[in-house]
């Protein structure tokens, strides 16, 4: 029955593969469990949203499980899913913006923004409609954000941690001196310990960075030790305000969620494609089931408590190990609800960002990567993504900085004499972002 199911013979793998290569998938990504809570949680600031860590926990493994399971069985593709890293800090300035316009509950709105994505990109999915806006927007830009969110994330991660201080009163930023600091210290083991693990391409590399720093604050004492085993007692379960999220007000946040879930979705499944072999003629089979997957995986994230669910580019390791099918997936399915019972622990992890802190830097560099992607000698695209890398970072908003470099875009491809050659869609986008900020008090 299992062959039949996800065509193991067909693939020429076995069942005892798929299930170690979804544990490799797994150990790879469960970062996030500890990782997403932390973020989602908190304001850059360190405040809370109102989001609580343990109802964030349980959201980020329970959107990742259905997500994760829908596309070992619609899709039959050994891609892993989960709350993605850059939709998530997209999620915190979102609800910081509404928090800023005295928006009450913000996070729950936020939420309903998150759902209502989710729907609209379920819809496309469904209608086919994904290719018209996966080509609206240039290769280029795609690659700017990601390199943006990059340095976001970066950025966030040496903050957390102290290791960058914000004056103020003189309004720069500037290192920490003091490297004796606990959370200093901590910091630079986690990053040093992950890094060493990267670069011997060891497994779980960051998972084991997390706990190595874990155990390091327990020995100092920066960390006190509450258990391993045990299940959240907190649930943002259907908490979203989708009511209040239908505001004109929220259309850019909307569409923002939108393309960055197409595009972080797509750019995976080509990557995971290429590496399996399951391109055929420049065409992935069966890709609408994947993005339906992904769509579905969103919904079901907003309405347990997180943001956007995307798929994982870390699945390539599973890939790596001989997975094959959708009973890779499935596996991590299966451990991602397992790992709901080990919410003590993850707690432990998220009550300190100085242990997570290193975990966002590696990411980051990961991600700034695609900025050999750009095509640096067409300054009508090179100068519009460089505006989102730097955009991103400096106005501390993904938001407004993807919103500076697709504003740009289309009036310099027109003053550069390439309007026919820019998708209708960008001269949309462009007045939408320039209503927001002309128009738009949030």
């Amino acid at each position: 029955m299992t062959d039949k199911l996800f065509r193991l013979n067909e693939s020429g793998t076995t069942i005892r593969v798929e299930i170690m290569a979804g544990l490799t998938t797994f150990l790879t990504m469960a970062y996030i469990i500890f990782l997403n809570p932390a973020i989602i949680s908190r304001t850059f600031a360190g405040e809370p949203t109102g989001l609580s860590f343990n109802a964030a926990m349980l959201a980020t493994c329970i959107a990742a499980a259905v997500a994760t399971l829908l596309m070992g069985i619609l899709a039959n593709y050994p891609i892993a899913q989960a709350p993605g890293m850059g939709e998530n800090f997209f999620f915190v300035t979102v609800v910081m913006a509404l928090m800023a316009a005295g928006v009450a509950d913000a996070w729950r709105v936020a939420l309903g923004i998150v759902f209502i994505s989710g729907v609209i990109f379920l819809i496309l999915s469904l209608l086919r409609f994904r290719k018209v806006i996966i080509d609206a927007v240039s290769p280029s830009m795609k690659n700017g954000i990601a390199v943006g969110i990059g340095l976001f994330i970066a950025f966030i991660g040496l903050r957390n941690s102290n290791v960058i201080l914000i004056d103020k009163v003189a309004g720069t930023i500037k290192l920490n001196t003091q490297i004796t600091q606990p959370d200093v210290l901590l910091f630079f083991f986690g990053l040093f310990v992950t890094a060493a693990l990267y670069a011997r391409r060891i497994r779980g590399a960051i998972l084991i960075g997390i706990f190595l720093t874990l155990i390091l604050a327990l020995i100092i004492g920066e960390v006190h030790y509450t258990g391993i085993l045990g299940i959240p007692r907190e649930t943002a379960f259907l908490k979203m305000d989708v009511v209040r999220a239908f505001s004109l007000n929220f259309l850019p946040f909307i569409l923002v969620f939108l393309f960055m879930d197409m595009f972080d979705t797509v750019g995976t499944l080509i990557g995971v494609g290429e590496q399996a072999g399951f391109i055929k003629d420049n065409k992935l089979p069966r890709a609408n089931q994947a993005l339906v997957s992904d769509a579905v995986g969103t919904v079901v994230g907003a309405c347990a408590g997180t943001s956007t669910v995307t798929s994982y580019i870390e699945s390539c390791v599973g890939v790596e190990y001989g997975g094959r099918t959708g009973l890779t997936s499935v596996t991590v399915a299966i451990l991602f609800l397992a790992a709901i019972v080990f919410y003590p622990l993850a707690n432990m992890v998220g009550s300190h960002p100085s242990i997570t802190a290193p975990a966002l830097v590696i990411v980051g560099t990961m991600m700034v990567r695609n900025v050999f992607k750009i095509d640096w000698q067409d300054f009508s695209e090179a100068i519009p993504s460089f505006l989102i890398m730097l955009g991103i970072p400096l106005s501390f908003s993904i938001a407004d900085g993807m919103a500076l470099g697709f504003i740009a875009y289309p009036i310099i491809r027109v003053l550069a004499g390439k309007w026919r050659e820019t998708h209708w869609l960008m001269y949309l986008v462009a007045i939408i972002f320039i209503l927001r900020y002309t128009l738009i008090k949030i």
